[in-house]
């Protein structure tokens, strides 16, 4: 699975290109009570821009204080609480998230990516129905949205609901041919519904696309390597624990959705002498 920052940046900046900020020269008028609240509030979106910014550039902690600020500016536009609500899921504080998220939401009940957003903190929350909810809402509206797709496919594995899960992710291939995440776990689901030739073929595919992914280079290496192919297994995820040393952890491959048949004979692969000694060699 991608890095949620990943989804939770693609949702930013998906919000922050359906609003603009005023020119200047709109607000050049006579000073007035109300043009200064004016004034603040443009002022607020700017620090609100500012903050989508740099969360492109890697600088959260930064992003974090001009949202704060935006919103002391701006408390009755959406777009600052969205931002800060969004930076605050993406640093795990998903109390503070959904809190701001929520605002954001009442100020714009029409915007989508808030809802997107909103879903994707309820899911790692562990509220798979409200998050259901706030991303099958929004898909409504704009349907061919991958990521949101995924997340919905995503919440809809964690609810036992896998024939959903699936239709989710397909629909998220439908919108991007090369989303890889949405390719791979249409993979484990085919994994424990018993289909390994399935299987392998999207996790192939998923590879195709972008080869340098640990998790369905070692989900290949642990089909192969059940099925006989051994040699080519355990190099395969060899390769992969390389790439990614937490797909070594039993627990984090459940996190990740893998599934029991799979993880089963993860567990197997994992054993193997020649794989145990590389990842004594990692650690």
């Amino acid at each position: 699975m991608p890095n949620r920052n990943i989804l939770l940046s693609f949702f930013l900046t998906l919000g922050i290109s359906q609003f603009s900020i005023p020119a200047n020269g709109q607000v050049l008028l006579p000073y007035t009570p109300q043009l200064d609240m004016e004034q603040l509030e443009l002022q607020g979106l700017k620090m609100a821009e500012e903050a989508s910014q740099l969360v492109r550039f890697q600088q959260h902690d930064h992003a974090l204080s001009r949202a704060k600020l935006a919103v002391q500016l701006a408390p009755q536009k959406y777009q600052p609480w969205f931002i800060l609500g969004t930076l605050y899921v993406m640093k795990q504080d998903l109390d503070l998230g959904i809190n701001a998220l929520k605002k954001s939401l009442d100020l714009e009940p029409k915007e989508i990516t808030i809802k997107f957003t909103l879903g994707n903190a309820y899911f790692q929350q562990g509220k798979y129905q409200l998050a259901a909810i706030e991303l099958e809402e929004g898909l409504e509206i704009k349907p061919n949205t991958s990521s949101a797709q995924f997340d919905l496919g995503n919440t809809y594995f964690k609810l036992g609901q896998m024939q959903k899960s699936m239709i989710a992710y397909q629909q998220a291939v439908a919108a991007q041919v090369d989303f890889w995440p949405a390719i791979n776990n249409i993979g484990l689901i085919k994994y424990e519904q018993g289909n390994k030739e399935e299987a392998i073929a999207q996790w192939r595919r998923a590879l195709k696309i972008n080869s340098e992914q640990a998790e369905p280079k070692l989900a290949l290496g642990v089909a192969l390597y059940s099925q006989g192919q051994k040699e080519q297994g355990i190099q395969l995820g060899k390769t992969a624990l390389k790439l990614d040393h937490k797909y070594r952890d039993l627990e984090y491959l459940h996190e990740n959705l893998w599934g029991k048949k799979l993880l089963k004979d993860t567990q197997k692969f994992l054993s193997e002498p020649e794989v145990d000694i590389f990842i004594n060699q990692l650690k």
